[in-house]
């Protein structure tokens, strides 16, 4: 049986309606992506914003959705076939292309102080190059960053790729959302995902595990060592991107991603299926749990536990509780 928390239950009792209001003031106070239709971390907002405003073919919300499209803001992504980076540049491009942006001396494609503006202006660049060829000039700048400029050139627009199609169409449309990402989950999508999430207790947790379609092996490692390549699960974060893929709305990978993929809720207006996050700052949240009600959460804990429920108090830091938005990208 699920018994209350007495340190933190959202909306219950007056001390712990002071806390979580402060904690999700503080949230509103330091806004992740406010601006951005990309869920943008915080530690890369403002180099987005600024560098996204390095042409007139370039804007913040179009660097966000290809840099999320390229790595999911992972500054340590390598591709296959050797790209590199949060931008994914390949060795030679960056070798042409890549600039020292923060002024250390050096260019550095694992920076994303550099690679950030070495990004906007090589799509400045591209633009450039393919300027003359018919089409909507976004659209093609976007293919020569995937298929190169010479290709867009030798088909006139954007090349009969599947992948580059595909690349072009989801960085456009999720780059032509509205600022706040849409409107937030409806409360039948937050029963989908709440369910969702309880026919996954008892999973066993594991680091980097979990996607829309559910169990998945995770990766190496744990800030503690713990390795989740040997084991089908969940980690928090791809705990509530599987439950919320069922009520048709994606999250990103991350919690820190996810909570400013969400709007922050007041204690009182706090319901079922909203996400509770933990961290010191936004760009911190390490931890991400699904409200329940009663001042419990669906959560996947840590390596060598099950998803469970667990308190809301079960970790000092709590940060705030979001709801995702259901997003909808316009077609282009």
């Amino acid at each position: 049986m699920v018994r209350a928390s007495t340190a933190v239950v959202v909306g219950v009792g007056a001390t712990a309606a002071v806390v979580v209001a402060a904690l999700v003031q503080a949230a509103g106070d330091t806004p992740v992506g406010a601006a951005l239709s990309a869920a943008v971390p915080g530690e890369y907002r403002d180099l987005v914003e600024e560098a996204g405003n390095a042409c007139p073919e370039v804007s913040p919300n179009l660097l966000a959705a290809l840099l999320e499209q390229e790595s999911g803001f992972n500054p340590k992504a390598r591709s296959l076939v050797g790209a590199q980076g949060i931008a994914q540049f390949m060795p030679s491009t960056w070798e042409a292309h890549g600039v020292d942006a923060n002024g250390d001396g050096k260019r550095d494609v694992w920076d994303p102080e550099d690679a950030i503006p070495s990004s906007a202006q090589y799509l400045c660049t591209l633009a450039e190059d393919v300027k003359d060829v018919p089409g909507d000039k976004r659209s093609n700048m976007l293919a020569a960053y995937n298929a190169g400029s010479g290709t867009v050139r030798k088909y006139g627009g954007v090349p009969p790729y599947k992948e580059t199609q595909n690349y072009v169409r989801t960085i456009s449309a999720r780059a032509s959302e509205s600022s706040g990402g849409g409107t937030t989950s409806s409360t039948d999508q937050a029963a989908i995902a709440v369910n969702a999430a309880r026919r996954m207790l008892g999973t066993p947790y594991s680091w980097g595990g979990g996607n829309a379609n559910g169990p998945s092996a995770g990766v190496c490692c744990s800030p503690n060592g713990r390795s989740g390549a040997s084991i089908a699960g969940f980690d928090c974060s791809g705990l509530t991107v599987y439950a919320y893929a069922q009520a048709g709305i994606p999250l990103p990978r991350t919690a820190a991603q996810q909570y400013a993929a969400t709007q922050p809720m007041k204690p009182g207006d706090v319901r079922p299926g909203d996400l509770v996050f933990y961290g010191r700052t936004p760009a911190g949240i390490h931890h991400v749990g699904i409200y329940v009600g009663n001042g419990w959460m669906i959560d996947a804990p840590r390596p060598g536990l099950k998803v469970r429920y667990s308190p809301m108090d079960t970790m000092p830091d709590l940060f705030g509780v979001g709801r995702p938005k259901s997003t909808k990208s316009k077609e282009i």
